[in-house]
């Protein structure tokens, strides 16, 4: 182990161009370091850019558990990549739900942003533009979109998750699977808040960082070597603290 003791930026910009000292980057830090490291290094390195987390709450959630995760999964902590930033919805529960998890986070300052559906719902939620669909807020902002169904909500997932985190609220389990299935993130869960997608939640140990990638073969690489892992957490209302 060695440490490199200047602070000096161009430092930087040479270890990640030297492929015969240094195999593997994995960067800490915002998205314009992310950004410029990926695109400069000569040498692979291990990322993630964005956390654009989702929430969906089910037609058939316990609108109990879905409360307290969509609370804890915002507002337990704002400027974390594992904080959810659009929560999806149900129609059929949408009325059930809804106005009280507004006024809950009206009372920590949340801004909410929503489409026609939730505004309809929500009067005082400011309009969502397809930009808040994409954004990674890290603030106390959410967007929310009510959806007809399973099918919307993944469709939705698919098209804007940047592939961190993300979970269902559900108690068919016939659904939640067919979530977890069809939800190509890093993390996916069912009735657990975003907030468990931690290397020490999971058992790692110290975190060294974070990857939305799909690289790790070395040697021969047949088909089990071009497949990833994804982490499947199951949960029945947790909540992190």
């Amino acid at each position: 182990m060695q440490v490199v003791e200047t602070t000096d930026r161009a430092a930087v910009g040479a270890l990640i161009t030297m492929p015969q000292f240094v195999d593997v980057i994995v960067p800490r830090g915002g998205r314009s370091l992310i950004e410029r490291i990926s695109q400069e290094a000569k040498v692979p390195v291990i990322k993630h850019l964005d956390g654009i987390c989702h929430v969906y709450i089910d037609g058939e959630a316990d609108l109990e558990k879905a409360f307290r995760i969509s609370m804890n999964a915002k507002t337990h902590r704002y400027g974390v990549c594992n904080a959810m930033e659009t929560l999806l919805v149900a129609e059929s529960v949408a009325s059930r739900i809804l106005p009280r998890l507004a006024e809950a986070y009206g009372a920590k300052g949340v801004e909410l942003r929503g489409c026609d559906k939730t505004r309809a719902l929500l009067p005082d939620a400011k309009v969502a533009t397809e930009g808040d669909w994409q954004a990674e807020y890290l603030a106390p902002i959410l967007a929310v979109k009510l959806v007809a169904g399973i099918d919307e909500a993944i469709e939705h997932i698919n098209r804007y998750s940047s592939q961190h985190t993300d979970a269902i609220v559900t108690e068919n389990y016939t659904l939640a699977r067919r979530f977890l299935t069809a939800v190509d993130s890093a993390s996916v869960m069912i009735n657990a808040s975003t907030r468990f997608a931690d290397g020490f939640e999971y058992g790692l140990g110290a975190e060294i960082g974070i990857s939305t990638d799909k690289i790790h073969a070395r040697g021969p690489v047949g088909l089990e070597g071009l497949t990833s892992q994804k982490w499947v957490v199951l949960g029945d209302g947790h909540i992190r603290q």
